[in-house]
């Protein structure tokens, strides 16, 4: 590793789908610090600093990081937060922890449903000038790739089905209660009613820590950041080839260089893609090295991807399953901490050693991260 401290994920806390009233947002996000805290065996006394992500359109207010800083034990501690993405949380806190400067980071993100039209949220975040009055949000620019996808690859409305039923029959292992489930969301051409979930209120923590802090508190079910990597596009959509994900070619080949992953087909056992759309699961594919695009449908129907595939994919059953926006990114990557520390659940893949997990976010996936995780401390896979 290139970092002067290897980092380890030592506890999670994921609640991708929040119902009823009956919390404030403040209680949900301190349980959900409070559980990831738990997961890992310790407190918030043991904790030297913290990341949040949030988005101050989603909360409705603003300086979101100032109503969460009690909720998260920010207080009189050292806290920092990140509006852009919650996968970005994490790379600062494993930052954080891998230039030695702190023995422990507890990251956490959450995404509620209160402001009134999350759309128009998303808006905000547009060029003012042209993508704003369109008016643009994030399903739309996710359209907009899905349809510059159907151009290039012939068939692929049949194939993108095909990834959305392997990934909801996986969210219905991981989660069998149908009364959890969101309605589909809305169709926007090329995406029809149920290849993309409605947005839930939810919410993510994860705990980080030194080799030492493990070492000294006699620490088992670890999971080890063997490679990170992060990358952006230009957020004007007219500078984009929307039907390729350069960002994440180079966030791959960062984080699977530093991992020592040559051929991911073979050296992982899980992948967990921020599949907003099914298109948006197939082009990861390509740029994360799992499979070319003139093999997406031959891939798709012999199930290489699906629970008892070479590759299992979207195990938790990805963004079709729950979709709290802001943090979906951030989920992806506790779900596949969790596999590789064996806390996954009901979903957990047997002997999962090594695992990657993808987050994108923002229009038509600006904001791009790969990280690889895996069983063994400094290990190459």
């Amino acid at each position: 590793m290139p970092y002067k401290v290897q980092p380890g994920v030592i506890g999670c806390a994921i609640r991708p789908a929040i119902g009823g009233r009956d919390r404030s947002l403040e209680e949900v996000i301190y349980d959900t610090a409070q559980q990831a805290l738990a997961d890992a065996g310790i407190t918030i006394e043991d904790i030297d600093g913290i990341v949040v992500g949030c988005n101050d359109q989603f909360d409705g207010r603003a300086i979101s990081v100032m109503m969460a800083s009690a909720a998260v034990g920010g207080v009189g501690r050292d806290i920092m937060s990140t509006p852009s993405g919650s996968e970005h949380a994490f790379i600062l806190g494993a930052l954080r922890v891998a230039s030695g400067q702190f023995r422990t980071q507890l990251v956490v993100a959450w995404s509620p449903t209160e402001a009134s039209s999350i759309p128009e949220a998303e808006r905000l975040g547009a060029d003012p000038y042209f993508h704003r009055r369109l008016p643009l949000d994030e399903l739309s620019a996710h359209a907009l790739q899905a349809a510059a996808l159907e151009h290039t690859v012939p068939g692929l409305h049949d194939v993108a089905a095909t990834v959305v039923a392997k990934n909801r029959s996986h969210g219905d292992v991981a989660y069998p209660d149908p009364a959890e489930r969101p309605a589909p969301g809305p169709a926007r051409w090329p995406l029809v009613a149920g290849s993309t979930t409605s947005p839930v209120t939810g919410c993510v923590a994860l705990v980080l820590a030194t080799a030492d802090f493990i070492t000294e508190r006699n620490m088992q079910d670890v999971a080890w950041i063997r490679g990170m990597g992060w990358a952006t596009e230009t957020s004007f959509l007219g500078d984009r080839d929307l039907g390729s994900a350069p960002a994440l070619r180079a966030a791959a080949e960062q984080a699977y260089a530093e991992a020592g992953i040559t051929d991911p087909l073979t050296q992982l056992d899980v992948v967990e893609i921020t599949d907003a759309t099914p298109y948006a699961e197939l082009l990861a594919y390509e740029a994360l090295g799992l499979c070319g695009r003139q093999d997406w449908a031959a891939r798709a129907g012999d199930g290489t991807f699906a629970r008892d595939g070479r590759l299992p994919v979207n195990l938790s059953g990805g963004v079709q399953t729950f979709n709290p926006v802001f943090c979906t990114g951030l989920i992806r990557f506790a779900e596949v901490a969790n596999q590789v520390r064996g806390h996954a659940g009901k979903h957990q893949h047997p002997n999962a050693r090594n695992g990657l997990a993808h987050g994108g976010s923002g229009f038509a996936m600006q904001y791009q991260a790969a990280i690889v995780f895996g069983r063994e401390q400094g290990a190459q896979a």
